[in-house]
């Protein structure tokens, strides 16, 4: 079942925060899940555009932020977000765009309600900020 939903979910540092989410409610953004992760992109957690082939990983400290938002908004929040986080360095971050098929309230047993947020399998896309 179609929804007309999307997720889009946003891996960054910890150091735009304040200004992404000014921008985020800006946007017209209603809601947000915010969660403190450990990870590490193809760098393996260093700064260097060349590293070791045996480098040990690194995990450093992120910020997973999670949207669920009318679908025909994606491209616009997308490009909001890019403009926000880019700084040029390796480690501006990472946008994962799902596609939601089905939510369910909980409370009520509702099917496809705006309220929630769901995980879907499918990708769409990843954007590289």
């Amino acid at each position: 079942m179609a929804t007309g939903l999307s997720k889009i979910e946003i891996i960054t540092s910890f150091a735009k925060y304040s200004e992404l989410q000014s921008e985020l409610n800006h946007l017209g953004v209603r809601g947000m899940t915010v969660m403190q992760v450990m990870g590490c992109g193809i760098q393996k957690g260093t700064k260097e555009f060349a590293i070791k082939e045996n480098a040990e990983i690194a995990l450093l400290p992120k910020q997973q932020i999670n949207l669920v938002v009318e679908t025909k908004d994606v491209d616009n929040i997308v490009e909001k977000v890019k403009q926000v986080l880019y700084t040029g360095h390796i480690g501006d971050g990472k946008i994962f765009v799902y596609s939601i098929d089905n939510v369910i309230k909980v409370r009520t047993g509702e099917i496809s309600s705006i309220s929630c947020n769901t995980l879907s399998n499918s990708v769409l896309s990843v954007v590289k900020v």
